[in-house]
């Protein structure tokens, strides 16, 4: 299967939660920031490294036309160095 420009992709986000004490940040990239910033808050994966360090309270965002748009983004912050 090929994938044309003809194709539409659903759009993207990539965004930032912290813990309430901004020691802890998550990055992560989604269709629906709505939703997924529902999720972090009400702990709905159990096993979540959100969950675990309490990663609820969402500090930056960016939004993308294409989802594959956002991942690569993702990806190239996720290269940052911290430093």
């Amino acid at each position: 299967m090929f994938i044309t420009s003809d194709l539409k992709l659903p759009q993207g986000w990539v965004y930032f939660v912290m813990n309430r004490k901004r020691t802890v940040t998550y990055l992560g990239v989604t269709k629906d920031l709505i939703k997924r910033i529902d999720e972090h808050r009400n702990k709905k994966y159990p096993n979540s490294f959100s969950k675990r360090y309490n990663c609820d309270f969402l500090v930056y965002y960016e939004h993308f036309g294409r989802i594959d748009e956002a991942i690569a983004r993702e990806k190239q912050l996720k290269n940052w160095k911290r430093d």
